[in-house]
Parts: C-alpha cells; sequence; structure tokens
C-alpha cells in the first residue's frame, strides 16, 4: 500500500531538486527517499531530479508504509470541533478553553482525538494551545506536510495572535518582550523568566483598550514557549486574569485567546487567514470594558 500526495505546482520554474528543497522545505530523509525511489511524477511522466517544472505542473509524489508508518490514535467526538479552515492536508479548527492540545497517555482523549474523529483520518500536532487557553489551532492532516509545517513555524511565517486581559493599565501603547523563558525549579507546571539559562523569547504587545485597572493587549508571538505570553506578562506585573499559575485575579477561566492564525500555504501558496471567537471570552470582557 502506498500514500499519495498530488498538488499542481505554485512556485516559479525550477528542478525538481529545487522545488523540494528551497520551495516546499522537505526533510533531507524525505527527499533522499524520492530521489532513490523515483517515485515522483510530474504530469503523469516519472522524472528525474534535474527535470524544470513549471507553475501549474501537476505533481505526485508516492511513500511506502516503512516511510510513514500508519499511527492508531483514538477518536473522539466529531460534534467538538468547530472547523475554521479545511482542506486535504491540514485543518485549523477552535479550540475551546479547558481541554488538552494532546493526551498525554495513550487512552486519554483531547482535542487531537475530537479532531481525528471530524477528519476520519490520524491527525498531527503543528504547535499547541495551553489547556486554560480558547482559540485557533493549526493540525496537519498528513505526516508529508507535518514536518513543512513544522519548517514555517521555525521560521516565523506562522503568525500568531492572543487577545489576553492583564492586571494593570499598560502605559505604552506598544512594548516587545525579550525575556528568556525557563523552568521553574520547584513547581513542574510552571515557566520563569530565567535571562542565563532560559530559552530565548520574544513577544510583541499592542495595547487595545485600558480600564480601570485592567487592560485589553493584543500579542504577537515571536517564538513559541511554554507558557511564553503568561509569564511575560506576569513578569511585567500585567498578569493574565484569571491565570491560575501567575495572576492574583480571579475570573472563571484565563482570559487568553488566540484570535487570530495566518500563514502561506505551502502547497498552494494561498494565503490563509483565520479569526477565532470564544463565547466566554467576549462574556468576561464585556465586564470589563
Amino acid at each position: 500500500m502506498t500514500f499519495e500526495i498530488g498538488f499542481q505546482n505554485p512556485y516559479p520554474e525550477s528542478t525538481v531538486k529545487t522545488l523540494l528543497e528551497d520551495s516546499l522545505l522537505i526533510p533531507r530523509k524525505v527527499r533522499h527517499y524520492l530521489r532513490t525511489t523515483k517515485h515522483i511524477w510530474i504530469n503523469g511522466h516519472n522524472i528525474n531530479w534535474q527535470t524544470v517544472v513549471k507553475p501549474g505542473d501537476l505533481i505526485k509524489l508516492y511513500f511506502e508504509d516503512s516511510v510513514y508508518p500508519e499511527k492508531k490514535i483514538l477518536w473522539g467526538d466529531s460534534h467538538k470541533i468547530d472547523c475554521l479552515y479545511e482542506d486535504e492536508h491540514l485543518i485549523v479548527v477552535n479550540k475551546p478553553e479547558g481541554i488538552k492540545t494532546h493526551g498525554n497517555e495513550p487512552n486519554e482523549i483531547a482535542l487531537l482525538n475530537h479532531v481525528c474523529a471530524y477528519t476520519k483520518q490520524t491527525c498531527y500536532v503543528v504547535h499547541r494551545l495551553d489547556m486554560e487557553t480558547s482559540g485557533a489551532i493549526l493540525f496537519a492532516k498528513n505526516p508529508f506536510i507535518l514536518p513543512i509545517l513544522n519548517r514555517l513555524l521555525e521560521n516565523k511565517t506562522i503568525y500568531r495572535e492572543y487577545w489576553a486581559v492583564t492586571e494593570r493599565p499598560f502605559d505604552s501603547k506598544t512594548v516587545v518582550y525579550k525575556d528568556k523563558i525557563g523552568r521553574h525549579r520547584h513547581d513542574r507546571r510552571k515557566r520563569i523568566v530565567d535571562q542565563k539559562y532560559g530559552q530565548n523569547a520574544i513577544t510583541e504587545v499592542r495595547l487595545l483598550k485600558k480600564g480601570s485597572h485592567v487592560s485589553l493587549i493584543n500579542c504577537r508571538l515571536k517564538t513559541g514557549r511554554t507558557h511564553q505570553i503568561r509569564v511575560h506578562l506576569a513578569y511585567h506585573r500585567h498578569a493574565i486574569i484569571g491565570d491560575p499559575l501567575y495572576a492574583t485575579e480571579k475570573a472563571s477561566r484565563l482570559m487568553l485567546h488566540a484570535h487570530r492564525l495566518s500563514f502561506i500555504h505551502p502547497l498552494s501558496l494561498e494565503k490563509i487567514r483565520v479569526n477565532a471567537i470564544s463565547d466566554s471570552f467576549e462574556k468576561i470582557l464585556a465586564t470589563y470594558f
């Protein structure tokens, strides 16, 4: 049995080698497999590595099961999925607060399991949202596109924007936090600012509304560290309201919502931009503004 990927070339004229390596960012191991097995076809013809591929050419790639072994995952409830965008390669859904992106145990049901039930196939996590955070989240629908999307994430060309309601008003309309983030020594659940041993982390903040004792801000991630927005804001005395780990002001949920996800689709060059709405976030927000 083989696994097949097909798409029309959206990139400028180039060799097969350049297309797979530079445009599609396909990992070296997969490129080597395609080259040695000659499992790449252009417009119905088996070609070599230096064949020129033109815009609009139909490209088909074939993989044996040994390249992408089937991954078994329990299906959840398809009715729990709010789909924001979907095609044959990827899906973006609106995650509610209070559910994990993926389970930590084989039999644990999380959002990933519901996505698999909705698509009726095994899907793969591209990036994560904390259990307490709601909003737009991206999944790959096949193992071929997963590393390509991961490369886009590493190259900072998948843009993620969040709304947050924070303690204390902001004085500045914009600010960029670059504090390094590391693990908490005594609490495995937490992260801390650790300028010496932490990982680089960049969060861009823009003030949207200022209340008497709170602020509504837009945060744009330039990196994707665990609890990054939560830790940066708490460190600068603007903890997110309702944060069970870092804030003092309580709420029925963490007031952090991933409201927008945007990127260029790597197999079509289509501009994908989705917005997510959370009723619970909006309801609490209305009590402050």
